[in-house]
């Protein structure tokens, strides 16, 4: 039993620990791998995995050595801010792979990337003719951006001379069947506005799942009776 409880409290330690480092080391570490965010993340992982159940380890120690790698992770990461040398040397540099519509054989060889590899990213990007492209570029994340050829690129309203509306940030205005005060405040908009709108659609604030400001002003209810009975539902 004491074994069981030792493994709870080191796991609920674990997983606190984690989220404050997380959080210190920012939403960038999250969404983007560089060479540095992979070592930070593998390495961390095991420590935290050893801190949650090997009891056999002093729980101390593993915490101090977290929290010092924690410490150099974050260090590393501010003198990338402060010096492009160290940030090319931690994080690493994008590498062109097509240019001009070519493909530059001797940076797929550096990369250790095939054909097939390029291609599949190619095709995740809705381009299944290689003669579209312009530039391609490997980024520190390891995904590959694209432009392509003049001739490629979707026509834009500028360049029909079309009138472009102002457009703005989405606003969430009510989320499970809760109106989102803040954001009422915020965007100065009267919760009395937005119970006339609503009723005005025949709807009670308790029956809408979400509601939202779109980019262009429109309201958009989302009700949680969707009056669809036979839903799609694939496995």
């Amino acid at each position: 039993m004491a074994h069981i409880v030792d493994t709870l409290l080191r796991s609920t330690g674990a997983f606190i620990v984690m989220m404050i480092i997380t959080r210190i080391l920012g939403k960038s570490t999250i969404s983007r791998m560089t060479y540095h965010d992979f070592v930070v993340t593998i390495t961390l992982g095991a420590m935290t995995a050893n801190l949650s159940f090997n009891t056999s380890m002093n729980g101390w120690q593993v915490l101090i050595a977290i929290v010092t790698f924690s410490g150099i992770a974050y260090l590393l990461m501010f003198l990338a801010l402060k010096s492009r040398t160290i940030r090319k040397w931690v994080s690493g540099q994008p590498t062109v792979i097509m240019e001009d519509g070519k493909i530059l054989e001797s940076n797929m060889r550096k990369l250790k990337m095939t054909m097939d590899t390029l291609n599949q990213e190619l095709r995740e990007k809705n381009i299944f003719n290689i003669e579209e492209v312009q530039y391609a570029v490997l980024e520190l994340n390891g995904k590959i951006t694209v432009l392509r050829k003049p001739e490629y690129l979707p026509v834009t309203r500028k360049d029909m001379n079309l009138q472009m509306n102002k457009q703005s940030f989405p606003v969430e205005l009510i989320m499970d069947g809760q109106i989102i005060s803040d954001n009422l405040h915020q965007n100065h908009i009267s919760e009395e506005w937005l119970v006339s709108q609503a009723q005005s659609r025949g709807l009670a604030i308790e029956d809408i799942c979400y509601a939202v400001r779109s980019t262009n002003g429109q309201l958009h209810f989302d009700r949680y009776d969707d009056q669809i009975y036979q839903p799609v539902d694939k496995e």
